[in-house]
């Protein structure tokens, strides 16, 4: 974690805000908020003037007196947040030795730092050989590579050959390293910062399908990290937007249930954050519950997850004796006697309870329902409004 003191250069009078890297997702509205008051943090604008900076890394010290894009902080942060500290000394050493100081070289830097050697530690050659082995691989080497190696004498030629440059960092050799052009200034490169229950690829209908100007969601995120990223695209047309869903971690059931290319992206959003704070046994809930329910969209099944204490959810449950048997010993309901077993007919039991309520198998076990109303008012915008009103009307009127 870093953090930046951002002011507005044209209006210093306005004071400045501290901003933590990479913004947290539950607190990114509030810090929007934050330098938006002090009329800041322009999506795709160079208006947040550095004051100070604060993190692990001396090299973004640099930044300090400069103007940068808050979301080009925010992703340079996300992917420095992943390095170790090989990558961290090939990464600092590399910036100074190019003397950078843009955010976006910054960023295109971490996608290639790697292939630079950085000898931080001279007492050591063998190790030196076997990582400069490694640098100018790909970062990929067989056992048997490696066995034949002669690190010691890999890291003499290197030092001899010179063209080491010494930094604050330690001596860097590039290696031939060319500054790639990954991050084009608008479009970030898919990057799995979190693992997201869902992944989208935004691209514009006037472009081929695979095209490279891609603006990639994931879900869950703060609304107005959403915002942000579509605006950042530059695609102002809901009609000239095409969605491609790369990656899904939601439950089965509501991937068959969902048309994801029709459903409004924020009721998406929304939906991804209620099952993303569910349990795994809850999701697993969710899942019988859609298959019960038959809900028809997104929004509808947030209700649902919303709703799971109205539901009873027996796992691995597929015959009515099963059920009968959960309930009896593991429900909680009943004291279970197990000197008595032989003598509990689990079968008629479960096909008693199964009667009497409204329930039905699935592939993860048996689910029932035991709310008041019906799935389709539980299913509505605001079932807990819609309750209460009903409930109001019965007790002033009708019984």
């Amino acid at each position: 974690m870093m953090y930046a003191v951002l002011s507005n250069a044209a209006h210093p009078e306005y004071g400045a805000v501290t901003i933590p890297f990479p913004i947290p997702r539950e607190d990114f509205d509030h810090c929007m908020e934050l330098v938006e008051a002090l009329e800041i943090g322009k999506v795709s604008a160079r208006d947040c003037r550095v004051d100070e900076i604060s993190s692990g890394w001396p090299i973004l010290g640099r930044l300090e007196g400069t103007n940068i894009d808050l979301d080009e902080l925010d992703y340079l942060a996300k992917r420095l947040d992943s390095f170790d500290d090989g990558e961290a000394a090939q990464f600092q050493a590399m910036t100074e030795a190019l003397d950078l100081t843009d955010v976006k070289d910054l960023i295109n830097l971490t996608f290639c730092c790697q292939q630079a050697t950085v000898i931080t530690d001279f007492s050591n050659l063998e190790a030196v050989g076997r990582d400069h082995y490694m640098n100018t691989h790909g970062g990929c080497a067989g056992i048997q590579e490696l066995e034949a190696l002669d690190g010691t004498e890999t890291a003499i030629l290197l030092i001899d050959g010179g063209g080491g440059r010494v930094t604050r960092y330690g001596v860097v050799y590039d290696n031939g390293m060319k500054l790639g052009q990954s991050y084009d200034g608008k479009h970030f490169p898919a990057y799995l910062y979190e693992p997201p229950m869902l992944m989208v690829a935004l691209t514009s209908r006037t472009e081929p399908e695979d095209t490279k100007n891609t603006t990639w969601l994931y879900l869950p995120a703060a609304k107005a990290q959403v915002e942000r990223a579509v605006a950042r695209s530059g695609i102002n047309d809901p009609e000239n937007m095409r969605f491609r869903f790369v990656e899904c971690m939601l439950p089965d059931e509501i991937k068959a249930v969902l048309d994801f290319r029709s459903e409004p992206l924020f009721a998406l959003n929304e939906l991804v954050q209620t099952v993303t704070d569910l349990s795994d046994k809850d999701r697993q809930k969710l899942g019988s519950v859609v298959v019960m329910a038959k809900p028809e969209c997104a929004s509808q099944i947030r209700h649902l997850a919303k709703n799971l204490d109205q539901f009873e959810f027996c796992p691995d449950v597929r015959t009515p004796a099963e059920y009968g048997k959960f309930m009896i010993q593991e429900s909680g309901h009943f004291e279970y006697d197990p000197n008595l077993d032989e003598f509990y007919d689990y079968e008629r039991y479960g096909r008693q309870r199964m009667e009497q309520e409204s329930g039905m198998f699935t592939d993860c076990g048996y689910i029932s329902y035991h709310g008041t109303l019906s799935m389709d008012e539980l299913m509505a915008e605001d079932p807990a409004q819609q309750f209460q009103a009903e409930q109001g009307f019965q007790i002033g009127g009708m019984q």
